[in-house]
């Protein structure tokens, strides 16, 4: 029989890179003290940089000159914010809109 020591290996450093990555913050910040101000900054900002990235990202090739014009999408985007807004449930406001975008894509703008 065969063994594979290349992908044995490949899976072992997967398995220690994720346990690195949710261990390291306990190892550096587990203390109990207050965090840097670095860190408050990052996860203060982060979030919405990485949002508006993403995003970007989902409507950098939708057509809005042709087609449906980008009213699916941005439809559903305004629900998305306006769901947040209102109920600060990020999996409500996401889930919504993307059910939403499904069945316009589906069954308006075929």
């Amino acid at each position: 029989m065969n063994f594979d020591f290349t992908a044995l290996f490949i899976v072992l450093v997967m398995a220690l890179v994720t346990m690195l990555t949710r261990f390291l913050p306990f190892f550096l910040f587990g203390g109990g003290g207050e965090l840097p101000k670095w860190v408050r900054f990052l996860g203060k900002f982060l979030p919405p940089a990485v949002m508006s990235v993403l995003l970007v990202f989902c409507i950098r090739s939708v057509d809005f000159i042709g087609g449906s014009y980008g009213i699916p999408e941005l439809l559903c985007i305004g629900v998305a914010i306006g769901l947040h807004a209102w109920k600060r449930n990020t999996l409500l406001s996401i889930g919504v809109s993307t059910v939403l975008y499904m069945l316009l894509v589906q069954l308006v703008f075929v």
